[in-house]
């Protein structure tokens, strides 16, 4: 399926001349020249023209270079809020160089993550954020605040640098939706490409007013400022990240986007929700005033909620479903809902159109080729686009970025993502594939693809219950080696049969046998990635097998026929389980142990010769051995399920079960051997030593490798 007007799209919108032409600081310094006095950049009061945007960045480029910054080199942008993130990274553009979006309060790991991963010779900062960006492995840094006197006495003028449409421009950091986070390039001319798209589809203009509301590190934060700076239109910075910043009240975006005159706006799937919810509780009163388009993306939006939002803020407001990826620059599709308020299946559909002019998109099977309408199989996306791919991951770049006979540019972008075309050509898109399947299986295989639409079949039925506020269905690891479907609710506070076991009878009610999930765990709320999007990783486990059903329940359908519940709130069926068990296990079992040390090693705890008050330290050391046996074989029994929660490898993970089992477990027979055996039978040693102290040694280092393991999956 192929956008409409590509003859005239970024093809040619990013072909239009050799050099800065046909790139983002060229496309910016045209706006500057033909209306340098039109405001650029707004934040709380204050504001930057094209024409003081584009002196200020110069004078910071030439900086830049000075420091050897130029084509082919990366830098960091690491700055907060404001106006001068936006003379940084244009700064960085014009010497030719590509930006690595940094936020400068992101977690320590991330920090070191994407800076090892991006290697920036140059990050651009402020003194606040030195020393912070200095210990994650920051190398030159160049503070614009300490830096600002230096840098006004610079002559006008970009430096001289050549570079053009196909050199680096953004080194964006994947969210990290199913794995670690990582690095992937785009082009001046992908970006370009995608300008030309949201030009075409939103109709953009110098009038026009963006509101900016994400954070820096988010492939969506450039996104807003490509379509503001490069389409002469004004930018304007939120005051507050509308999806980092868990103080910032949804409530306070109405009344912004009125005092500000935003006329147009992109939010995740997440803070629309929270949106919708506010608008529906106030009576949506004016909605958002002056607003002529919402787009909303980054995750699954379901159409029944798009053609509310529809109703909520009227008509005049035009309401886009966007779907893409970082390595795809961001948007390929959109879908628009016109003059309709109810669509039939609304609440199972989740339609995200058509490519936006230049773009192309495919529905892959099992064979890699393009399947017919109707038919679910991995979405692939194509054109002008498509980035390079990950720096420095050649076989993820070789296993994503495929080679192909069917498109026209013979590369397409498998997104790991399932979908479908209806037979007008519209794209529905199903499910995230890691939600039912393993690291090591295909995304478009037929078992992951029916897998696929089970879950989201029973995930549109969760949702429907007239008790849920929201609903996700995903595959899980509830122990080493099994893997199965679990449904999780976000109630409404005190709505009737919302529990576990009574939102599996309704399922079952409803789904055919064979397509329910194994539980349904009520939970608070969603757990949530840096970007808003569901955080698969962090999903409860339902309660055990044999957790019995409320009465009220009815005997409603179990986990694994016999429960059907989970626990609901802060707590998984694994963790709260192993927790009884260290009590109702362990304690019998160092019973046990203090009982029998006497009979199996009789004298071994006589402490009768050994003088006070050293003789009472001896006594907590048994009793020590005897409760951290009790312990081991209480994590013995029970402790798989917590093993499997962090999803490693089932080989690893029954090897780190049982090493937990024996570091806990060992201490009681081995100090007793010790302390009974005969010291001078060599081979009595030499065994002792090889069973426990080698087997000790070994077990910590299947831990060691069990905590290092980072997962190789798509992001």
């Amino acid at each position: 399926m192929t956008g409409t007007d590509e003859r005239t799209g970024a093809g040619a919108g990013a072909r239009a001349g050799a050099g800065r032409a046909g790139t983002l600081p060229g496309r910016f310094e045209e706006q500057a020249r033909n209306a340098p006095a039109a405001v650029a950049v707004r934040w709380e009061g204050r504001e930057l023209t094209y024409g003081e945007l584009d002196a200020r960045a110069d004078r910071l480029a030439r900086h830049l270079a000075a420091l050897g910054l130029g084509p082919g080199e990366r830098a960091a942008v690491a700055l907060g809020r404001g106006t001068e993130v936006y003379v940084a990274l244009l700064a960085v553009l014009k010497t030719g160089a590509a930006y690595v979006p940094v936020s400068p309060g992101a977690p320590d790991a991330l920090l070191r993550h994407v800076l090892a991963e991006a290697s920036p010779a140059v990050v651009v900062t402020e003194e606040g954020h030195r020393i912070r960006l200095a210990d994650a492995g920051a190398r030159t840094l160049v503070c614009v605040d300490s830096a600002a006197a230096a840098l006004a006495a610079l002559p006008a003028g970009p430096p001289p640098a050549v570079f053009g449409p196909e050199d680096a421009a953004v080194v964006f950091t994947t969210s990290g939706t199913t794995g670690a986070p990582r690095c992937a390039v785009a082009e001046h001319r992908n970006l370009l490409a995608a300008h030309h798209g949201w030009l075409t589809v939103y109709g953009i203009t110098p009038a026009d007013r963006l509101l900016s509301a994400a954070s820096l590190e988010f492939d969506v934060f450039t996104a807003d400022w490509v379509r503001a700076l490069c389409s002469g239109a004004t930018l304007v910075v939120a005051p507050r990240d509308l999806t980092l910043d868990r103080g910032a009240d949804i409530a306070d975006l109405p009344a912004l986007v009125a005092a500000e005159r935003i006329t147009l706006l992109e939010l995740n799937t997440r803070t629309a929700r929270r949106l919708a919810e506010h608008l529906a509780a106030t009576g949506g009163g004016e909605g958002l005033p002056g607003l002529r388009l919402l787009s909303v993306g980054a995750e699954k939006w379901w159409l029944d909620e798009q053609l509310a939002m529809h109703r909520l803020l009227g008509h005049r407001t035009r309401v886009v479903n966007v779907y893409g990826l970082a390595e795809a620059a961001v948007d390929s599709t959109y879908f628009e809902v016109r003059g309709v308020d109810q669509v039939a299946g609304s609440g199972a559909l989740s339609v995200v159109g058509v490519p936006f002019p230049g773009a192309r998109v495919h529905v892959l099977g099992p064979d890699g080729h393009p399947v017919g309408p109707g038919a679910v199989g991995e979405i692939a996306l194509a054109g002008p686009g498509l980035g390079r791919g990950y720096p420095g991951r050649p076989e993820e770049t070789a296993r994503r970025f495929v080679r192909v006979d069917f498109d026209p540019d013979g590369r397409v972008l498998r997104t790991g993502d399932l979908g479908r075309l209806a037979e007008d050509g519209t794209l529905h898109f199903v499910a995230r594939a890691a939600d039912v399947s393993g690291p090591a299986e295909p995304p478009s295989s037929t078992a992951v693809v029916a897998r696929a639409r089970v879950a989201a079949r029973a995930e549109a039925e969760l949702r429907a219950h007239p008790g849920v506020r929201e609903a996700a269905v995903a595959e899980v690891a509830v122990a080493p080696g099994r893997r199965e479907l679990v449904g999780y609710a976000v109630t409404e506070p005190g709505a009737p049969d919302t529990d576990g076991w009574s939102l599996s009878s309704h399922l079952g009610a409803r789904l055919p046998k064979g397509g329910t999930p194994a539980a349904v765990v009520p939970v608070p709320e969603l757990p949530r990635t840096r970007a808003g999007k569901l955080d698969r990783g962090a999903l409860p486990l339902p309660a055990p097998p044999d957790h019995a059903a409320p009465r009220r329940a009815g005997g409603g359908k179990g986990y694994r026929g016999k429960g059907g519940g989970g626990r609901s709130g802060d707590g998984a069926g694994a963790e709260s389980l192993l927790g009884c068990g260290a009590a109702f296990v362990g304690v019998p079992v160092a019973f046990l142990a203090w009982l029998l040390t006497g009979k199996l090693w009789p004298g071994s705890t006589d402490v009768s010769a050994v003088p006070g008050p050293y003789d009472d330290f001896f006594r907590v050391l048994y009793l020590c051995e005897w409760a951290s046996f009790g312990l081991g074989v209480a994590w013995l029994l029970l402790g798989a399920g917590v093993i499997a929660r962090l999803g490693r490898p089932t080989g690893l993970s029954v090897a780190a079960h049982l090493s937990v089992f024996w570091l806990l477990a060992s201490w009681w027979p081995q100090d007793n051997l010790y302390r009974t055996a005969d010291r001078s039978v060599l081979s009595t040693e030499v065994w002792l030593v090889y069973v426990f102290n080698i087997a000790l040694m070994a077990a910590a280092a299947v831990l060691v490798r069990f905590l290092a393991w980072q997962p190789k999956r798509l992001p």
